[in-house]
């Protein structure tokens, strides 16, 4: 048995989106469980449609994800060229093999005429087939007109790794392009072409490939080439309906999550959980798990709905299981630009403090500004406190003296404040949602914070008092 080999060949029209990078992971799996390899194939020749910078977004988004290839355009392998477009003359060659063997030929109808003979077929109500229409005589095959491939249509039955045992009939097949009149060939040739030359024994690729399915059956006998085996996980789906999730359906592209600081595993596991499960209720993996366990025989057959807020509760349990230090060297660019002037062991404590809170790095200025500066007394933090704001704001500066003066005397550790914040819920007969609340409000000028014991004990005796000073003043005038 030949090695297990995978490829993920998207083409460069766009960025890359989860629905997209899903069918590189259940290959890189699919390779990873088998101890084999994955390689990367750039497919390029649809080239009005390429759009600049599309291969560094497709390396850039799988080197995100650790989706490591062992052949590519960066990484020159034996079956390289590992772009299409570089691989015109291999595509000619083979195509020269059908015309030899009778079973490709020259185009030679144009637009206007091939439009002709559709609308006929539409007026006799039956259904258009190049076939129908080939020429007795096809003209030589000057490279320079469509080349079709002549088909000999039949019926197949064939086994899908996911959708199980699929059939067709002959109606299925029709004669279709291989070469293009620019010289570049069709997806329908070029994958069929790579794929055997590049030794591939697993071709995993999306449903809408599927109906094409029979005339690639055909194309196969042509070249007497054994097809590898197809496997075609479900679409992922827009959270929103039942759409497949696309560019055009505003689905972000995988890179935009990586600039937001959502973790590399966080992403993988909620990418694979689209459409697969191991048949427990487990919901993390680490990546030997996930090698281990992957099965194609366990992807659903249904579409599966892609959710940003499940990523993002997976991104939190992921945050969690980081330790201070690792958390700080992988969201340290994240700070605020106030933060500069701070020292590391600081900083380290304060992402320490916040990580039961935030779910992608992005959230850390937001969380963290207070640390590193004095934010401006904001009125409407107490109006949009439900509680807060239905207290008359004497009494408020009222606690906020009481708790100010108590405080003087904590030695500000972490013991010291939760017994002092205790007492005062004693001393003043307030519930923790109406003074806990407001001194927070008062020490951080923030909307929210993690424990406020732990916040001040933080921030410190000498800022924490000032700013409920300087919070009490101002409340006053307001």
């Amino acid at each position: 048995m030949r090695p297990t080999r995978t490829r993920f060949a998207p083409s460069p029209t766009g960025a890359l989106h989860v629905g997209a990078i899903r069918t590189a992971l259940f290959a890189w799996l699919v390779a990873k469980h088998d101890k084999g390899e994955f390689i990367l194939r750039i497919e390029d020749t649809d080239q009005v449609r390429n759009v600049e910078g599309g291969i560094a977004n497709i390396i850039d988004s799988l080197a995100y994800l650790g989706l490591d290839y062992v052949e590519g355009p960066n990484k020159p392998g034996k079956f390289g060229p590992y772009i299409q477009s570089q691989r015109l003359d291999i595509y000619h060659d083979w195509a020269k093999k059908l015309i030899t063997a009778g079973r490709a030929y020259a185009d030679p109808f144009t637009i206007e005429e091939l439009d002709k003979l559709r609308d006929q077929a539409k007026l006799d109500k039956k259904p258009f087939l190049f076939r129908d229409h080939r020429p007795e005589n096809p003209p030589a095959w000057d490279g320079k007109t469509p080349l079709r491939f002549k088909s000999e249509p039949k019926s197949y039955t064939w086994k899908d790794l996911v959708m199980g045992k699929l059939s067709s009939g002959p109606e299925s097949i029709d004669d279709f392009i291989i070469i293009k009149s620019d010289g570049f060939p069709t997806y329908n040739f070029a994958h069929i072409v790579d794929d055997y030359l590049m030794e591939i024994t697993h071709v995993i690729r999306s449903q809408e490939f599927l109906p094409s399915v029979p005339k690639y059956l055909n194309l196969y006998e042509a070249l007497n080439i054994t097809p590898p085996h197809f496997a075609t996980p479900p679409p992922v789906l827009n959270p929103e309906n039942n759409r497949k999730l696309s560019k055009r359906e505003g689905a972000k592209q995988v890179l935009d999550y990586k600039r937001m600081g959502i973790l590399p595993d966080a992403m993988v596991n909620t990418i694979v959980s689209l459409g697969w499960n191991d048949g427990t209720t487990d919901e993390f993996y680490t990546r030997n798990q996930l090698v281990e366990k992957f099965d194609l025989s366990r992807v659903q057959k249904s579409g599966a709905h892609f959710s940003e807020d499940r990523l993002f509760w997976i991104s939190g349990h992921y945050m969690r299981s980081l330790s201070d230090e690792q958390l700080y060297t992988d969201a340290k660019n994240y700070l605020p630009e106030s933060a500069k002037s701070f020292e590391e062991k600081y900083k380290t404590s304060v992402l320490g403090l916040i990580k039961e809170r935030i779910k992608y790095f992005d959230e850390i200025p937001s969380l963290t500004n207070f640390f590193f500066e004095d934010l401006p007394f904001n009125a409407e933090l107490i109006k949009a406190n439900n509680i807060l704001s239905k207290i008359d704001t004497s009494k408020l500066v009222g606690l906020l003296k009481t708790g100010r003066d108590d405080l003087s005397a904590s030695d500000f550790s972490n013991e010291s404040l939760t017994k002092t914040l205790n007492e005062l819920l004693i001393k003043t007969s307030e519930q923790p949602k109406v003074l806990f609340s407001l001194i927070r409000i008062a020490t951080t000028n923030a909307p929210a914070s993690p424990g406020l014991a732990e916040t001040m004990a933080l921030l410190g005796k000498d800022k924490s008092i000032a700013r409920i000073d300087s919070f009490i003043k101002s409340l006053s005038e307001s």
